[in-house]
């Protein structure tokens, strides 16, 4: 596999990512719910994890905010790298390679939610998983959009 499918799974994480956000800033608006916390506890627990000093309490909570951020886009992009390897850079049936991706970035962020003790997934109630499946969607949808508009046509061929 070449660097370009690398490449070109760190474009469609992110492009995925942006799309994911958006699904949920507009369910934000729509609900008019409070954003979710989890990004900044999950960055608060791998800093504490690590023993890095975030610095005094309102520092602490803007850099966990930031760093929760960030993190999501990191999940987002490795995602889309791990597709790349998967498939080895080959373009992929759109609704396979959304369901790949989609999947893929959910089990990530859940994953690794659930791991640092964030969430407990048993205990979400169905309106919890429709909120956490359509930005998952979302993000498998245009991911794999992306991925295979960057794709040669050729490369769904084995050579």
């Amino acid at each position: 596999m070449r660097g370009t499918a690398l490449a070109d799974g760190l474009i469609a994480g992110a492009v995925g990512t942006m799309a994911l956000n958006a699904v949920t800033y507009l369910d934000i608006v729509a609900r008019a719910r409070p954003a979710s916390q989890t990004p900044e506890e999950s960055a608060g627990r791998v800093a504490g994890a690590a023993h890095v000093n975030l610095g005094a309490p309102e520092q602490a909570t803007n850099r966990r905010s930031g760093l929760g951020a960030l993190m999501g886009y990191g999940l987002g992009v490795a995602a889309a790298v791990g597709f790349a390897v998967l498939v080895r850079g080959r373009r992929q049936p759109m609704l396979r390679a959304a369901a790949l991706l989609g999947g893929g970035a959910m089990t990530l962020s859940d994953g690794s939610l659930t791991l640092l003790g964030v969430t407990d997934p048993r205990q979400w109630r169905r309106a919890d998983w429709v909120a956490d499946l359509v930005p998952h969607l979302a993000y498998g949808l245009t991911a794999a959009a992306t991925w295979n508009r960057l794709r040669p046509s050729g490369s769904s061929k084995r050579r």
